[in-house]
């Protein structure tokens, strides 16, 4: 019994052993949708923490010239500019309807060849609204893409009853072990999600105490609580978390370095 008892302790303890070493350790940051004029304002936050962030794209059929002079910008600045779709369509309900190449000719190829004629040829993708299917991610990765991101929440509600609340130490599946995983999930760090900075700051830590990346994602770039309709991040609560992976010597990566990463 005693026996027993101890090689369950020591093989408890010796999965919470920390790594060797954190050289890998970092931080992929992503954002969602069109908020172009937004996300180019924070180049100033960027470039203060020399920090590498991708942007996921969505709707690039009605980008503005001065649209693709900033996203063009940024991708110069050496930040990601992935894919988000061409209608944000829900990949799932689509190919139910639709089928496998009337989801391609209608969500992949048109906006693909909008940002092909800009110069730009995206390696990671975004589902929209987290909805995908073992179908939509073989078509994805048929079609050229690296690494595909969904969504994962810090609180989930069962019958309006909450199931979970955020907890870095067991959300596991945020964090990239650099095992050349091309299907993650990332944590939304939009406001209401109720991540507080004490709990982004512990999540950081493991990060580094486990020598992974910490995925994380938001929306539009808000100075102030949302209103009508609105749905971001807090700038003031991504500056923590930039501040504090600076601290914590945490590398910045963009989501198609995490395959890549040896």
């Amino acid at each position: 019994m005693w026996a027993f008892i101890t090689f369950i302790l020591s093989t408890v303890i010796s999965c919470q052993k920390k790594p060797a070493n954190s050289e890998n350790a970092g931080i992929a940051i992503s954002f969602d949708d069109h908020f172009i004029n937004d996300w180019y304002a924070l180049r100033s936050l960027f470039q203060k923490y020399n920090a590498h962030v991708t942007f996921f794209l969505t709707c690039p059929d009605s980008l503005t010239t001065d649209e693709i002079v900033k996203i063009k910008q940024l991708q110069k600045d050496g930040h990601e500019i992935g894919f988000h779709g061409t209608i944000h369509g829900n990949a799932t309900a689509m190919l139910q309807s639709e089928g496998p190449q009337k989801y391609i000719e209608t969500e992949l190829e048109p906006g693909l060849k909008h940002l092909a004629q800009i110069g730009i040829k995206p390696t990671s993708y975004a589902h929209p609204g987290g909805n995908h299917t073992d179908q939509a991610d073989s078509i994805l990765l048929a079609n050229g893409f690296k690494i595909l991101r969904d969504v994962a929440q810090a609180e989930r509600k069962l019958f309006g009853v909450p199931v979970y609340h955020f907890e870095p130490r067991i959300m596991s599946w945020i964090y990239y072990p650099f095992n050349k995983e091309q299907i993650v999930d990332a944590l939304m760090i939009d406001e209401g999600t109720n991540i507080s900075e004490k709990e982004i700051k512990q999540a950081l830590k493991k990060a580094k105490d486990t020598n992974t990346a910490i995925m994380l994602f938001g929306h539009q770039p808000l100075y102030e609580k949302p209103k009508n309709g609105q749905y971001g991040f807090s700038v003031a609560f991504l500056e923590t978390i930039l501040k504090e992976a600076k601290a914590q010597n945490l590398k910045f990566y963009t989501m198609s370095e995490l395959p890549d990463k040896k």
